[in-house]
C-alpha cells in the first residue's frame, strides 16, 4: 500500500492552501474579550521597545480635518462653539485613535514580523510571545497605519475582500520621526473609552512596566490626564531565615529580595472626574466569570465599573449619599499621587533542555534565565492615607489609584499582571507581576498545557514564597518597634496601650493583606499561592540548623512564633495572663487568617501544659486562684479522661497561692501541694461553726478562696476533705506546736467555753460514731469549767447531782445557764448527772442505812442518767438478798450471801412452791409486778419465769407435787412464754404422763401416742388426763411413724392369723401415711402369717400372696398362695403388694418352670389353651427375657393329623389318598413343642396335603399371631409350587369370560375388602398387558414341603392357578379339561392381590364371583351404585393419567433433564402416590403396611398434597414405579423398568426408622468451602439421571460465599450483578427469610450452621442437599412468601419450607428419588409433625 501511495504522489501536482485572513483575524480577536485590549497590547509593545513616554490621542473628525490642512495656520484649539463649552466626554464622538511612543524605532525585522500573524518576538526578555497583539488593532479599525523611524506601513483589504495586504514606504524628514505612531481610523465614530476608568487602567498598567514612566491622554489638543511614575532606589532585603528559596521541582531559585518604593503622580482634568463612574463598593465574595466568556472586561473585573459589555456579578451595597461637591472649573487640573512598596524576587531559572524545547514550542521563544517576580504591598500608613484622600475629595468616583490600593477585603481587585493586568485575581490584597505564560488572549494563566502548567506552577510557588517573605519582613518591623518600646519602659512595665494598638493594627493589616481568598477565574492560583505561602518553610531538620522561628504573628506579648501563641479561651483569661494569646481585635478583624492558622494546626488551643507553665512561673493571687479553681472544677466535671488523677497531681504540684497581708495577718505563700482540707460554709455543715479567728491546721485552704466553691466540688476535683469538727478539736488539743495561752483549752476558761459552745451546737447533727470520738478527745483533757476550775468531763457534775455538797459543778465564766442542748452534749462527753454507784454502795449500803427497796427506789429516780456501762455494772453486782424458805436456817455467821438480780426470781407463790430462789423484797412496800421498781429490777435481770429447759426438768421430777405444779405452769403459760417449745429438744427427757399395760409412767415425747388403738401393738399411749389442747401444745403424735411400723413388722411380725387381722385392720387406716419406699420395703418383707399343710405357720412376702375370691375355684390355687384377712385388713395388704390374681408374667414363668406339670394341673388341652390365650392377649406385658425363654421352651401346643386305622387298608394306599380323606377319617395327635417345631397352617390346601407330616398351631387368629411372634413359620412359606401344563387353548372363550367376570366383580370385592391394602390397583389390573388369562388342556400342581429334615412332595390336578414373575403381569391359568373352580380362582388371585391373604378373603371373592348379580343384590350388595361409582372413578383416573402423561411428554421434550432435587418444573403430584410394578413387594410396601393410616397421617398427607400441588415442581413427588402400589384409587403411569426387588417377610421396627431419622438430622453440617462449583461436565450415572438425584450439578454457574447473616452463610451465583453489595441490597428479604427458617431449624433440631441460603438469577433450583449441607433459594422465597411474611403471615411459608427441609434431610439417607426416599421423607414429616403443629398453632 505504501508503494502505491508513493506512485500516486509522483503523478500528482501541488496546490496552495488558502487562508481567509479576515476570518482568521476575527477568530483571533474573538478570544480577546477584555476591555482596553488595543491599548494593553500597544502599551506592552511600547515597554518592550524601551519607551519611557506614551501619548494617546482621541481625535474628532473636525480636529483631524483641521490638523490635516495643508496650510501652515496653527490649529485653533478653541474652534468649538462658544456656547457649547467643553464637549460631553461620555457622548462626544471621535473618528481616530493615535498611539505614540518614544521607544526604539522599528528595525527591518520588526517591519517584517509586523506583517506576520502568530510570529511573536523571539527576544526572551520581551513579554510578547504569540505574535497576535498588533492584530488587536483590527478590532477598531479596518486599515491601521504605522510610522516609525522615517518609514511607514499601511494595511488594507485588497478589493475590499478577505485578503490582507500591507504597503510600505518612507516618510519625509521630520522631528517626529523618532516616535513610533499607530494611527487607527475607527470603522464607526464612537465615544472615547470612559476617561476616568481609562486613567485608572493606565495607572495600573504602568506600575509594573520596566521602562515606561510617562503616559498622557489627549482629546484633540486637550490633555485629559497625565501619569508619571517615579521609582525610588531599590533596597536589598535579606531572605527571612528558614524559608526554602527553591521551587518544588528546583526549576527556579530566588537569589534575593528587594523592596522598591514607587510614587505615581496623576494630573487629571476636573473634566475627567465630572464624566467618571461612581466609586465601586468592596465585594464580599470573589467575582465569578460570566458564562460563555473567558472573564469579563478589564474594568469590570478590576474596578467593577458599570460600562462596557460586562455585567456586575452582584448588586453593589448602597453607599451613603456623598457630600455635595462645590462647583469647580472643569479645566482645572487635579493632582494626586500614591506611594507603593514593590517587593521583587530575583529569580534564577534552571531548566533542562527538554523543558526549554517544549516551552519554546508553546511560546515561540526560549524561557528567560533570570527574571523578577513583583508584589505590590500597600502598608498600613499608605493604605490609610489613600483612604483618607478618597474621603477628603468627596467624589463618588474615588481615587484613580484605587485599583493599586491593597484589596484588604478580598473583593477580587488584586490581579496577576503579565506585563498588563489579566482577569486572573491573586486571592490576596496586592497585585502580582511575573513572567507567567498566559493563554493566547492574555486574560488568565495557562494551567492546561502540560509543560506550560509546570512552568506556571513553579512560578506560583515563587509568588507564595515572595508573599511569605514580605509578610515576615513586615512582622519583623513590627517586632522591632515592639521590642524597642518594651526596652524603653523597663522590665515589669507594659507598653503604652496606644502604641500596642497601633502595632497590632499594622500587624492586622498585614494579616488581612495576606489572607487568601478564592481566586477567579481559576481557583488553582490562590490555592497554589496559599500552599506555597505556608509550606515554603524549610524542613524540620533544616529549621533546626537555621533557627527559623516558624510563622510570626502578633500576640498579647508582641510578635511571636505561632507555635508559641495560643487561641484565647475565656476560661483561662482571669489567671493565665503571661501566656501569649491572639488579641481579641486580631480575632475580630483578621478572623479568616486566624481560622486558617488554626485549621493548619499552627495556632493551638491553650493546653494543660500551658497552664502548668503559667502556674510554675508565678504564684496566683486569691482572685486568680479562684478563677483557676473554677476552670479546673468545670473541666473535671465534664472530662471523660481516665488520667484525671495524674493531671490533678500535676496541677496541685505547680500551683502556688499568694495571700496578701491584711490588717494584723501577715501574707502567706501556700503551695497547693500541702493543702489537704477546707472549711465548708454551707448551711448545716459542722465546719461552718468553726471559728476562723482561732488556731487552724496548716494544711487548710484559706477560707477566702474555699468559700466561693461548693464542698462537693472541692472534694471531687481536688481530692481535699472538709475540715471536720473532730480534726479541728484534735488540732486544738494536740497541736504540732503549743498554742498561745489565750487559745489553750486547758488554760483559758473563756476559750474552753467557746470551744464547748461550738461543739454543743454541732452535737445534735453528729452521728454516734463521731460523738464517741469527740467524747474521747475531750475526756482526755481538763477542758470543762467548773466551780473547782477546769476539770476533765468525768470529774465534773451537773447541778442536779445534789447528794453531796463537795462535788465540782459545771460553771461557765460568762455565766451562761446550761440549757437542754448543752446539757445533752456535756452529758455525752462524760459530765455526770449522778454520783458513782460504787460511792453510793460504799456510803449507803455498807452502812446498812438503806434496804433493797429503798436502794431500788433511788436508782429508779436516777435511772435516766445511768450510763449503759453503769447499768451493766448493776447487772453484774451481787447486791441482792435471797428470801429464806421456811425449812432453811440462817448461816452461822449471820451474814446472808448476796446474789445478782439475774440469779433470783420475783417473789411469787408459784416460785416458792417450785422451791426456786426469789428476791428478799420484804413486806413494805408490797411487791407489785407492774411497779416502776419491779420494772427496773426486771431490767437488771430479775427473772419473771423459769427457762423452758429448767421447767421441763421440774416437770420430769419424781416429786409428784413439783411435777404437777410444773406441768400446770408449763401448760398455763405455753402461749405467752413457752410457744417455742420443741419436742426434739427434750426427746430424751421422760416427762410426758403415759400408760403402759394400764400403769402410769413418765415417757419421752416420741415414745407415746395419743390414739389408744396403738396399745394393742405394744406402744405407749398418753395418760387420759392429757386432753385436747394440752396434747397439741406438747406436740404428742397421734400415730406412730411409718418407719416404726415397718420396723415393727420386720422385727416382730404377728404370729397368728387372728393377731395379724387385728394388726392389719389397725394399719389399714394408716396406708396413706406410708411412703412409696416404705411400701416397697414391706412388699419385700415376709410378715404375712400363713398356715401350711401341716399346721405350721410361716411368713410370706406380700408379692407371694394373692387374695382369695373366684380364683379359689381355678387351678391357680394349686400353684399360688391365697389369703383373706377381711375387707379392711386386705386394703393394707393390697397396698403392700398382695395381688388379686397372678400376672401374665408370673403365669408365664410358672409355665416355663415345668410345662408338663402345668399342662397336668390345668387339666388338659382346653385349660392349657386358655392360659396360652391369656398370654397371647397380653404378651406385650411379658418381659423380653421371658419372651426369649418362651421362644426356646417346649410350651407351644401343637397338633398333627393321624389317619385312623381301618381294617384291610394299606399304608401306601393311605398315603396316596391322604389329600382326599374326609375329616372323620383323621384323628389328632397333641404335644408341647418349641416354636421351631410348630407351623402355622395358613393355607388350607397345603394343610390337607401335609397335615400328617407337621405339627400345626391351633387355627385361631389370636394364637396364630402369638405363635408367629414366638418364631413359628407359615406353612405357605414352606411349600413351593411347580406347575405343569398341557398345550394352550388359544382364543379360549373360557379365558375371556373368566377375565371379564373377574374384572366385573373385582370392584365389588375390593369395596367389601377393607382390612388390608391391595398390592395392585384395579386400574392397573384392567390393562390387558397387566392381567392375562390363559387356558391349557390340563394343569397339574406339585407342592413340595421343606421343613427341617422333612421333604415331602405331592401332586394334584388344578382347575386354576395364578402366577407373577418378578414385576411382570399377573397370569391366570385355567384348566380346559375341567370346570372352573371359582374357589381356586379366588385363592390364586388373592395371593397376588394381597401381601397376606386369608381363607375368608378367598371365600368372599369366590362368593362374589360365583353368585348371580341379582342374588348379590338380594343379599344387600348395592351392585349398581358400586359398579357405577367404580366405573366413573376408573374413567376419571384414566383420563387424568393420560393428561398427566401428555404434560410430562411435552415438558420432557421442551426442557433438558435436570438432576436437581427441588425444581420449579412440573413433576408428578406428590399428593397422588403412584402404583408400583405388579410384582413389587418392596420394603416400602411392607413398611407402609406395618404402619396403619391414622387420622393425623391423613391430615398430614392432605396438607402435603395441597402444598405440593400449589408449589408445582417441588421435588417431593417421584415417578419411581416402586410407588405404584401405594394406592388403589389413583391413575396409573406407565411403569419404568427397574431392578427386581426381593420380598421381605419382616417389618422394620419403628425404633430403627427413628434411629435413621436421628442419624439424618445429626448428619447435617456446615458448608466449609467458599465456592460451590457446578458439575455440568461431570460423568452422569444413569441411575441418578433416572431417579432425579439431587445436586447442583445442573446449575449453570458457580456460587461464591458473599457473607453471612445471623450465623447463616449466603452464597450467590457468579452471574448475579453487584455481588459485593448483595448483602446490603438484600438485607431485608434475607432477614425475613432467616426469621422464617430459624423456627423450622429448631423444629427439626438441626445444627444451626447446617442451613445455607443461595441466590441465582434464573433456574428451577428451589433447594438442594450438598454433602449433608442444606441450601435454600432466596429468590423463591421472595417470589412466593416474602410479601406475606412482611405482613406477619407466616403460615404458608412455614408449611412450604417445612416440607422442603424434610425432603432435603431425607437425602442424607437416600440420595435417589425413589420409594425409599419418599418413605423417609414421610417418616421425617410424621416424626416432627407435633412440634411443627405447635409452631403453627403459636402463630
Amino acid at each position: 500500500m505504501a508503494h502505491a501511495r508513493d506512485a500516486l504522489w509522483e503523478s500528482g501536482h501541488d496546490e496552495s492552501v488558502e487562508v481567509n485572513q479576515r476570518a482568521l483575524i476575527d477568530k483571533v480577536l474573538a478570544r480577546y474579550s477584555g476591555e482596553f485590549t488595543v491599548f494593553r497590547e500597544l502599551l506592552q509593545n511600547s515597554d518592550d521597545a524601551s519607551a519611557t513616554a506614551v501619548e494617546i490621542h482621541f481625535e474628532t473628525k473636525e480636529y483631524s480635518e483641521r490638523k490635516n490642512k495643508a496650510s501652515d495656520e496653527p490649529v485653533d484649539s478653541s474652534a468649538a462653539p462658544e456656547d457649547s463649552g467643553l464637549p460631553d466626554l461620555k457622548t462626544a464622538l471621535v473618528h481616530q485613535w493615535t498611539f505614540k511612543n518614544n521607544g526604539i524605532i522599528f528595525r527591518d525585522e520588526d517591519w517584517s514580523r509586523l506583517k506576520k500573524i502568530a510570529e511573536g518576538n523571539p527576544d526572551e526578555e520581551k513579554i510578547g510571545a504569540f505574535g497576535v497583539g498588533f492584530y488587536s488593532l483590527f478590532s477598531v479599525t479596518e486599515e491601521p497605519f504605522v510610522t516609525s523611524g522615517g518609514q511607514w506601513m499601511g494595511f488594507y483589504w485588497k478589493d475590499k475582500k478577505d485578503q490582507l495586504f500591507a504597503r510600505r514606504g518612507k516618510l519625509p524628514d521630520s522631528p517626529d520621526n523618532s516616535w513610533t505612531t499607530f494611527e487607527m481610523g475607527l470603522r464607526e465614530p464612537a465615544p472615547i473609552p470612559p476617561p476616568f476608568d481609562f486613567t485608572r487602567f493606565l495607572a495600573s498598567s504602568i506600575t509594573f512596566m520596566r521602562h515606561l514612566l510617562d503616559v498622557s491622554v489627549f482629546l484633540d489638543d486637550k490633555r485629559l490626564s497625565r501619569l508619571t511614575k517615579a521609582p525610588g532606589a531599590p533596597k536589598a532585603l535579606s531572605i527571612p531565615k528558614g524559608l526554602k528559596p527553591s521551587s518544588p521541582l528546583n526549576m527556579m531559585q530566588v537569589n534575593g529580595v528587594q523592596s522598591t518604593p514607587l510614587s505615581i503622580k496623576a494630573e487629571v482634568m476636573q473634566w475627567v472626574y465630572m464624566a467618571g463612574t461612581e466609586k465601586p463598593q468592596p465585594k464580599k465574595e470573589p467575582p465569578k466569570p460570566a458564562a460563555g466568556t473567558g472573564g469579563g472586561g478589564f474594568f469590570s473585573s478590576l474596578f467593577s465599573t458599570i460600562t462596557g459589555s460586562s455585567a456586575p456579578t452582584r448588586t453593589a451595597t448602597p453607599t451613603p449619599v456623598p457630600t455635595p461637591v462645590p462647583k469647580v472649573d472643569p479645566r482645572a487640573i487635579v493632582e494626586s499621587n500614591v506611594v507603593l512598596s514593590i517587593f521583587a524576587a530575583d529569580i534564577a531559572v534552571k531548566l533542562d533542555q527538554k523543558m526549554i524545547t517544549e516551552l519554546n514550542r508553546s511560546t515561540k521563544k526560549n524561557p528567560p534565565t533570570r527574571m523578577k517576580y513583583e508584589l505590590i504591598y500597600t502598608g498600613k500608613a499608605e493604605y490609610d492615607a489613600s483612604k483618607s484622600e478618597d474621603e477628603k475629595q468627596g467624589r463618588t468616583t474615588g481615587s484613580v489609584f484605587q485599583g493599586l490600593r491593597a484589596d484588604i477585603d478580598g473583593s477580587g481587585q488584586a490581579k496577576v499582571f503579565i506585563g498588563h493586568s489579566t482577569a486572573q485575581t491573586t486571592g490576596i490584597g496586592g497585585h502580582m507581576a511575573a513572567r507567567f505564560i498566559p493563554t493566547v488572549e492574555r486574560e488568565s494563566i495557562d494551567l492546561v498545557d502540560r509543560n506550560v502548567a509546570v512552568w506556571n506552577k513553579e512560578l506560583l510557588y515563587v509568588g507564595g514564597f515572595l508573599a511569605r517573605s514580605a509578610y515576615e519582613i513586615e512582622m519583623e518591623h513590627v517586632q522591632q518597634l515592639w521590642d524597642a518600646a518594651s526596652s524603653s519602659v523597663g522590665p515589669g512595665n507594659s507598653i503604652d496601650p496606644q502604641l500596642q494598638a497601633s502595632l497590632r493594627a499594622r500587624a492586622i493589616h498585614a494579616l488581612k493583606f495576606f489572607t487568601f481568598h478564592p481566586s477567579t477565574p481559576s481557583s488553582v492560583v490562590a490555592n497554589a499561592l496559599e500552599e506555597a505561602f505556608f509550606s515554603c518553610t524549610a524542613s524540620s531538620r533544616f529549621s533546626m540548623i537555621v533557627g527559623h522561628k516558624g510563622f510570626p504573628i502578633i500576640s498579647t506579648a508582641g510578635v511571636r512564633d505561632a507555635a508559641d501563641v495560643r487561641y484565647p479561651d475565656p476560661a483561662f483569661a482571669d489567671f493565665v495572663k503571661e501566656l501569649p494569646v491572639v488579641p481579641s481585635d486580631v480575632l475580630k478583624e483578621a478572623k479568616a487568617m486566624v481560622d486558617t492558622l488554626r485549621t493548619r494546626g499552627m495556632i493551638k488551643e491553650i493546653t494543660f501544659v500551658d497552664v502548668l507553665q503559667e502556674l510554675r512561673n508565678r504564684p496566683l493571687s486569691e482572685s486568680e486562684m479562684i478563677a483557676c479553681f473554677k476552670w479546673w472544677i468545670d473541666m473535671y466535671n465534664h472530662s471523660n479522661s481516665t488520667n484525671l488523677a495524674y493531671v490533678r497531681s500535676q496541677l496541685l504540684g505547680a500551683a502556688v497561692l499568694s495571700v496578701e497581708e491584711k490588717e494584723s495577718k501577715s501574707g502567706q505563700i501556700i503551695p497547693l501541694s500541702v493543702v489537704e482540707s477546707f472549711i465548708s460554709r454551707k448551711s448545716g455543715s459542722t465546719g461552718a461553726l468553726i471559728p476562723t479567728d482561732g488556731p487552724l491546721p496548716p494544711h487548710l485552704m484559706p477560707v477566702a478562696v474555699s468559700r466561693h466553691f461548693d464542698s462537693q466540688a472541692l472534694e471531687n476535683a481536688f481530692g481535699w476533705r472538709e475540715l471536720g469538727l473532730i480534726e479541728w478539736l484534735r488540732h486544738l488539743t494536740s497541736p504540732p506546736a503549743p498554742h498561745d495561752v489565750e487559745h489553750d483549752v486547758t488554760q483559758s476558761a473563756p476559750w474552753a467555753e467557746r470551744v464547748l459552745q461550738v461543739v454543743s451546737r454541732a452535737w445534735p447533727s453528729l452521728p454516734q460514731a463521731q460523738r464517741d470520738e469527740v467524747a474521747t478527745i475531750l475526756r482526755a483533757h481538763a477542758c470543762v469549767p467548773t466551780s473547782a476550775g477546769l476539770k476533765k468531763p468525768e470529774e465534773a457534775y451537773f447541778q442536779s447531782a445534789h447528794i453531796f455538797n463537795d462535788l465540782p459543778v459545771v460553771t461557765f465564766p460568762s455565766g451562761t445557764v446550761i440549757k437542754a442542748p448543752q446539757e445533752r452534749f456535756l452529758q455525752g462527753i462524760g459530765v455526770r448527772k449522778h454520783v458513782d454507784l460504787q460511792i453510793v454502795f460504799d456510803r449507803m449500803i455498807k452502812t446498812g442505812d438503806w434496804t433493797i427497796a429503798e436502794l431500788i427506789k433511788y436508782l429508779v429516780a436516777v435511772q435516766s442518767t445511768l450510763a449503759p456501762v453503769e447499768l451493766e455494772r448493776l447487772r453484774m453486782t451481787s447486791a441482792f438478798l435471797r428470801e429464806l424458805r421456811p425449812d432453811e436456817n440462817r448461816p452461822e455467821n449471820g451474814k446472808l450471801p448476796r446474789h445478782r438480780a439475774g440469779d433470783l426470781y420475783e417473789p411469787l407463790e408459784v416460785f416458792r412452791d417450785l422451791k426456786m430462789p426469789v428476791i428478799d423484797w420484804g413486806t413494805h412496800p408490797k411487791w407489785r409486778s407492774n411497779s416502776e421498781e419491779a420494772k427496773f429490777l426486771f431490767k437488771l435481770g430479775l427473772r419473771r419465769y423459769p427457762p423452758l429447759p429448767g421447767l421441763v426438768g421440774l416437770v420430769a421430777s419424781p416429786d409428784e407435787k413439783i411435777h404437777s405444779v410444773a406441768l400446770k405452769y408449763l401448760l398455763d403459760n405455753y402461749t405467752t412464754r413457752y410457744a417455742d417449745y420443741d419436742p426434739d429438744t427434750f426427746a430424751n427427757v421422760p416427762f410426758v404422763p403415759a400408760l403402759k399395760d394400764g400403769k402410769r409412767h413418765l415417757a419421752k415425747p416420741y415414745e407415746v401416742y395419743s390414739s389408744p388403738e396403738w396399745a394393742a401393738l405394744g406402744f405407749l399411749i398418753t395418760d387420759p388426763s392429757l386432753k385436747g389442747e394440752a396434747l397439741i401444745n406438747l406436740k404428742i403424735q397421734e400415730h406412730p411413724a411409718g418407719t416404726k411400723l415397718v420396723n415393727l413388722l420386720k422385727t416382730s411380725p404377728p404370729t397368728t392369723e387372728e393377731l395379724a387381722k387385728q394388726w392389719f385392720t389397725a394399719l389399714a387406716g394408716r396406708v396413706s401415711a406410708f411412703s412409696s419406699t416404705e411400701l416397697r420395703i414391706l412388699s419385700q418383707t415376709a410378715f404375712i402369717p400363713v398356715k401350711g399343710t401341716h399346721g405350721v405357720t410361716r411368713h410370706l412376702l406380700p408379692t407371694q400372696c394373692y387374695f382369695k375370691g373366684d380364683s379359689q375355684a381355678q387351678f391357680h390355687s394349686k400353684l399360688f398362695t391365697f389369703v383373706d384377712f377381711g375387707t379392711t385388713a386386705n386394703t393394707f395388704l393390697g397396698a403392700c403388694g398382695v395381688k388379686h390374681e397372678p400376672s401374665v408374667e408370673e403365669v408365664a414363668k410358672i409355665l416355663l418352670d415345668n410345662p408338663r406339670r402345668f399342662y397336668e394341673l390345668a387339666g388338659g388341652k382346653d385349660n392349657y389353651l386358655t392360659e396360652l390365650r391369656n398370654i397371647a392377649v397380653n404378651w406385650r406385658q411379658v418381659s423380653s427375657g421371658t419372651m426369649a425363654r418362651l421362644k426356646r421352651a417346649t410350651v407351644l401346643h401343637g397338633s398333627r393329623r393321624v389317619k385312623k386305622e381301618k381294617a384291610g387298608s394299606s399304608k401306601k394306599a393311605g398315603d396316596d389318598l391322604a389329600g382326599e380323606l374326609e375329616e372323620e377319617d383323621w384323628e389328632h395327635q397333641y404335644d408341647l413343642l418349641s416354636s421351631d417345631k410348630v407351623v402355622i397352617a395358613d393355607e388350607t390346601n397345603a394343610y390337607r396335603m401335609f397335615g400328617d407330616v407337621i405339627f400345626t398351631a391351633p387355627q385361631e387368629d389370636l394364637l396364630e399371631e402369638f405363635y408367629m411372634e414366638l418364631g413359628c413359620r407359615r406353612l405357605s412359606g414352606l411349600v413351593r409350587e411347580e406347575y405343569q401344563t398341557r398345550s394352550e387353548v388359544v382364543g379360549s372363550r373360557k379365558a375371556a369370560e373368566t377375565r371379564a367376570l373377574i374384572l366385573e366383580r373385582l370392584p365389588l370385592f375390593l369395596h367389601e375388602h377393607t382390612h388390608t391394602k391391595t398390592r395392585v390397583s384395579y386400574s392397573w389390573l384392567n390393562d390387558e398387558k397387566n392381567f392375562i388369562v390363559k387356558t391349557f388342556n390340563k394343569l397339574t400342581v406339585t407342592k413340595t414341603l421343606q421343613f427341617g429334615d422333612k421333604r415331602v412332595s405331592k401332586s394334584q390336578d388344578a382347575s386354576a392357578v395364578a402366577r407373577r414373575i418378578n414385576r411382570g403381569p399377573i397370569e391366570l391359568w385355567l384348566a380346559g379339561n375341567d370346570q372352573v373352580d371359582m374357589y381356586e380362582v379366588s385363592t390364586s388371585m388373592c395371593k397376588h392381590l394381597f401381601n397376606a391373604s386369608k381363607a375368608n378373603d378367598s371365600l368372599l371373592f369366590m362368593t362374589i364371583l360365583s353368585t348371580d348379580l341379582r342374588a348379590l343384590r338380594r343379599r344387600g350388595y348395592n351392585v349398581d351404585r358400586i359398579l357405577r361409582q367404580q366405573k366413573a372413578d376408573r374413567l376419571a383416573a384414566e383420563e387424568a393419567a393420560r393428561a398427566k402423561n401428555a404434560e410430562l411428554a411435552n415438558q420432557s421434550s421442551s426442557s433438558p433433564s435436570s438432576d436437581t432435587l427441588v425444581s420449579a418444573s412440573t413433576k408428578p403430584d406428590a399428593g397422588s402416590p403412584l402404583l408400583s410394578d405388579p410384582s413389587s413387594t418392596s420394603d416400602e410396601s411392607t413398611k407402609q403396611t406395618s404402619r396403619p393410616m391414622s387420622m393425623v397421617r391423613q391430615s398430614f398427607d392432605a396438607v402435603k398434597r395441597k402444598l405440593q400441588k400449589d408449589n408445582t415442581g417441588h421435588a417431593g413427588g417421584s415417578a419411581d414405579p416402586s410407588q405404584e402400589e401405594s394406592g388403589a384409587d389413583l391413575p396409573l403411569l406407565p411403569p419404568r423398568p427397574n431392578r427386581p426387588l426381593t420380598p421381605q417377610p419382616h417389618v422394620t421396627p419403628r425404633s430403627s426408622i427413628a434411629a435413621n431419622i436421628d442419624m439424618a438430622i445429626r448428619a447435617c453440617k456446615e458448608e466449609r468451602g467458599g465456592l460451590l462449583r457446578n458439575r455440568q461436565q461431570m460423568q452422569m450415572v444413569k441411575e441418578s439421571l433416572n431417579e432425579g438425584y439431587c445436586d447442583i450439578s445442573g446449575h449453570p454457574t458457580d456460587m461464591a460465599l458473599v457473607g453471612d447473616m445471623g450465623g447463616i452463610k449466603v452464597f450467590v451465583a457468579k452471574d448475579v450483578p453487584d455481588v459485593k453489595s448483595f448483602m446490603q441490597t438484600k438485607s431485608e428479604p434475607l432477614a425475613r427469610f432467616i426469621y422464617t427458617i430459624r423456627p423450622l431449624q429448631e423444629v427439626f433440631t438441626l445444627p444451626p450452621t447446617s442451613l445455607h441460603i443461595f441466590y441465582d438469577r434464573a433456574g428451577e433450583l428451589i433447594a438442594f442437599n450438598r454433602n449433608a449441607s442444606l441450601f435454600l433459594n432466596l429468590r423463591y422465597f421472595e417470589q412466593w412468601h416474602d410479601g406475606e411474611v412482611r405482613e406477619s403471615k407466616l403460615t404458608d411459608a412455614y408449611i412450604s419450607w417445612y416440607f422442603t427441609l424434610a425432603h432435603e434431610i431425607a437425602h442424607n439417607l437416600v440420595k435417589a428419588h425413589n420409594s425409599e426416599h419418599e418413605f423417609y421423607f414421610s417418616s421425617i414429616c410424621e416424626q416432627y409433625l407435633p412440634a411443627f403443629m405447635k409452631l403453627i398453632a403459636g402463630r
